[in-house]
């Protein structure tokens, strides 16, 4: 069978493996890659994909994975959500570009709305569309600098927020997305986040309390333009800070006038059941920072937020060629709809119940898995030495590359790659979900 005829088949919701993973094709596209690609561009699991839909991925050599991964939580709808295909396709035939700067378009404005209507709060909003998550990461701290006329930014350990050269002074862990980009932006200051399972501290606001005491004596409130969070730290291991903790966050900037900035990057979207997780916490953030799930696979990101804090940039001072391309529009407005109209918001709690049942019956049984935690269809289990919490990277990675010869694509992440994590679309059928489970479980039983 050609690439052509996987790829036009009908793409039936099962799991199929007819060669080993990856295949002889995928192994040949994978040669090319490593002659015609950069080495820095790393690869989790070298199958070359022809076709996606649902809850599978097909690739070259007509293996059909069950996909845990979501394209890191982009895929939310599905990879080919058939009200996205048509909404992009429609779009192309009337145009592909023309730079919302020079000739602006209606669709960019019905996003822009749509966010204002849909984010958390019921204050007057503003939006302004980007690319990617880092993007808008940094452009949330352009906005926040130039309303407060301040310049530090507050982060936090085990956070994540990109690979620009802000982002990654902003993001907590070294290897791989640091080490050798030096030297970093500056007026960046790290403190503890919540983390439970490690911290052991299960109040939110003692933890709060903690973070926010260096803040005042190393940094100093008056200097602080945006504190940064992530509201489950993504790249950093799902961990779910304490309850409590990021209201606390919230009300110190309230009372000292910085910014408080959550990134939804990941957990936006009903990736958590909820649309975005700080609502969770019933946290209404300053600005919030979305990417990934909003627009179906098409490059689109986003900073909403108060009417007042948005426009304190002077005209011009936000934009970019692409930024709110009609193509990533017209996908965002399908996304949308999609997610309303099929109530997906209760789909990722489904998910996550299912998950979080059979995850916790597996912990139970393998003292190997330390944790399960996280929020809708975001779960992550911890794996650490038994009987201890010292992490396991290697058996982290054995795992999941188990699971992978299988036909499951799961993804790893945590600061001290001890973790795994599910990102299930939230279109996949639950006899898919249950068949990944199953297979999660057999690989912990035989994976020593």
């Amino acid at each position: 069978m050609t690439i052509a005829e996987i790829a036009g088949r009908t793409l039936t919701q099962e799991r199929r493996l007819v060669t080993a993973i990856p295949g002889p094709i995928s192994q040949e596209l994978q040669a090319r890659k490593q002659s015609a690609v950069a080495a820095g561009v790393g690869v989790t699991l070298p199958v070359y994909v022809v076709a996606a839909g649902g809850g599978v991925l097909a690739d070259a050599d007509g293996n059909q994975l069950i996909d845990f991964g979501s394209g890191i939580a982009v895929t939310t709808v599905g990879n080919s959500a058939p009200a996205v295909v048509d909404a992009v396709t429609q779009q192309v035939a009337a145009f592909t570009h023309t730079c919302f700067m020079v000739t602006p378009y209606e669709g960019y404005v019905k996003v822009a709305e749509h966010l204002n209507r849909l984010t958390p709060g019921d204050h007057e909003k503003r939006t302004a569309l980007f690319n990617s998550g880092a993007e808008a990461v940094e452009n949330a701290v352009k906005i926040a600098r130039a309303y407060t006329r301040r310049q530090a930014v507050v982060v936090f350990d085990h956070a994540y927020h990109g690979r620009t050269n802000l982002t990654m002074a902003m993001t907590a862990k070294n290897q791989p997305y640091k080490h050798g980009f030096g030297p970093f932006a500056n007026e960046v200051y790290r403190v503890p986040t919540s983390y439970p399972f490690r911290d052991g501290e299960t109040d939110g606001a003692a933890a709060a309390a903690h973070a926010l005491d260096l803040i005042n004596k190393q940094v100093g409130a008056d200097n602080v333009a945006a504190v940064v969070i992530e509201p489950v730290h993504g790249e950093g291991g799902f961990v779910v800070p304490a309850p409590g903790f990021l209201g606390a966050l919230q009300k110190w900037c309230t009372d000292n006038g910085a910014v408080f900035v959550a990134d939804e990057v990941q957990t936006g979207f009903a990736r958590t059941g909820a649309l975005f997780a700080c609502e969770h916490e019933n946290v209404v953030p300053d600005l919030i920072v979305t990417a990934k799930g909003i627009a179906g696979g098409l490059p689109l990101s986003a900073v909403t937020g108060r009417a007042e804090i948005m426009d304190g940039p002077q005209s011009g001072g936000l934009g970019g060629t692409y930024g709110g391309n009609p193509l990533a529009c017209a996908a965002a407005l399908a996304v949308i709809d999609t997610i309303e109209r099929e109530n997906l918001v209760a789909r990722a709690r489904a998910i996550g119940e299912t998950m979080l049942s059979r995850l916790g019956a597996l912990a139970a049984a393998d003292p190997r898995i330390g944790e399960v935690r996280g929020r809708g269809a975001m779960i992550a289990v911890e794996l650490v030495k038994p009987g201890t919490t010292e992490p396991d990277a290697d058996l982290t990675k054995r795992v999941a590359a188990a699971a992978h010869a299988q036909g499951l694509v799961v993804l790893t992440c945590g600061t001290y790659g001890n973790v795994l994590r599910f990102l299930p679309p939230l279109s996949m059928p639950d006899h898919l979900l249950d068949e990944g489970l199953d297979i999660l479980a057999a690989v912990f039983a035989e994976v020593k």
